[in-house]
């Protein structure tokens, strides 16, 4: 309610709308009600819109999934109502709480940065402010500010710390939250040396870690990095999982062709001498393109084209390029599809046809990319492995007469 009165006051100088947002998490019944109403009047006596929503009284009563339906309510109501800017009242006593929350359950110098003071459109601009400061405020200014009578039930950890761990910290260090709020500060600052020391190693390329720099940092440095890889996907991690994984990186990071393990049910992680990747469970396109004509088409997310040359080609493009240069001896009757079981092909500079499973691991193909590969075929022989390379039967023998590309896009169907 503090914050709320002084956004109140600041709104009438600079002329913003404001609107106050309650939700009843409805655990205390006729309690958690009485507070909502407290909160429409105060806002009704003010001038203030007011926006409110009642959680099922049946959803878990645990502080983190409180939490997490909180901030969800937090940003539906930020795309619902248009809101450019939210403000929570969180304080320095919310801090020093977290500080040790996350201390005792076990954390790194990113978990001692406390409460961050801004996280996307919203912002917590009393992390300077105690509580005791907030009371007094409310006294001076005849406020009648909620109290959650749940806060006293130590049975929640939060409420245990903030009501029997820091009076023994007070007791040791009345300053003990100025002293908690300036460790966050420390850690913080050393966690963006840290993360500036990370950017200058210059470990990615397209958002996969190269596997030959990885091998060569530290054992310490390697551990870290594999945290910022649970960090940046927001999986659950342990002390006991980073290093299980590191172990799994380390053993694997030789590997040609890869290997990859489970993170959880929607994730993987991939590994081979050249990346270290997180892969998530795709759904096979089992489409199959028609081709019949000189065009551009669309198969799932790339563009494929077929078109007369017009320029300079090169008989043998690099095995990277999704590009081809083909000279056509028959009209155009093709497929594009993803491989199937039996597929063979005859590739460019071959005397014999081969299976197309032992043409991929000729070429040191990864198992995930294998399925993605896109394939021009014809009666169910390969002609072009996009990528890779081509088949003998598309050979420039005398004239080069069509360019085969494929790239990403956005556009749908035949143009």
């Amino acid at each position: 309610m503090t914050l709320l009165d002084i956004l109140n006051n600041l709104s009438k100088t600079y002329h913003f709308k404001l609107i106050a947002l309650h939700l009843n998490h409805n655990w205390r019944g006729e309690e958690s009600e009485a507070e909502a109403q407290n909160c429409a009047q105060f806002c009704a006596e003010k001038g203030i819109e007011f926006y409110t929503e009642t959680l099922d009284v049946n959803e878990k009563h645990t502080e983190t999934h409180a939490r997490e339906l909180r901030y969800q309510f937090f940003n539906n109501a930020i795309k619902k109502l248009g809101i450019t800017a939210l403000f929570t009242a969180h304080t320095k006593s919310d801090t020093a709480e977290t500080l040790v929350y996350r201390m005792i359950k076990g954390t790194g110098i990113k978990g001692l940065q406390g409460i961050s003071p801004k996280l996307s459109k919203i912002y917590r601009p009393m992390l300077d402010i105690s509580r005791p400061e907030i009371e007094e405020y409310c006294k001076q200014n005849g406020l009648n500010p909620n109290f959650d009578s749940s806060n006293n039930n130590n049975n929640y950890a939060r409420n245990f710390i903030r009501n029997e761990v820091l009076p023994k910290f007070k007791q040791i260090n009345s300053n003990y939250e100025d002293a908690l709020n300036s460790l966050s500060i420390l850690a913080f600052e050393e966690e963006q040396i840290i993360k500036e020391y990370i950017k200058s190693l210059d470990l990615y390329e397209n958002d996969k870690i190269l596997s030959q720099k990885f091998k060569n940092l530290s054992t310490q440095m390697q551990k870290r990095i594999v945290y910022e890889i649970y960090v940046k996907h927001d999986f659950e991690y342990t002390q006991e999982r980073i290093l299980n994984t590191l172990k799994f990186i380390n053993e694997n990071i030789t590997s040609k062709s890869g290997k990859k393990c489970s993170i959880n049910a929607t994730h993987w992680l991939f590994v081979n001498e050249k990346h270290i990747e997180v892969l998530t469970n795709q759904t096979k396109n089992t489409d199959v393109l028609k081709i019949t004509s000189e065009g551009t088409y669309k198969f799932g997310d790339y563009e494929f084209s077929i078109k007369k040359n017009q320029e300079k080609f090169q008989k043998f493009p690099n095995d990277s390029d999704f590009k081809a240069y083909i000279e056509l001896k028959e009209p155009i009757n093709f497929e594009l599809r993803t491989r199937r079981d039996g597929d063979r092909i005859t590739p460019l500079g071959s005397k014999g046809e081969m299976k197309l499973k032992k043409y991929l691991i000729s070429k040191n193909i990864p198992q995930h990319e294998k399925d993605k590969i896109i394939l021009l075929c014809k009666e169910g022989k390969i002609l072009w492995v996009s990528g890779y390379g081509l088949c003998e039967d598309l050979k420039v023998v005398n004239s080069c007469t069509h360019v085969l590309t494929l790239k990403k896009s956005r556009l749908g169907g035949k143009l």
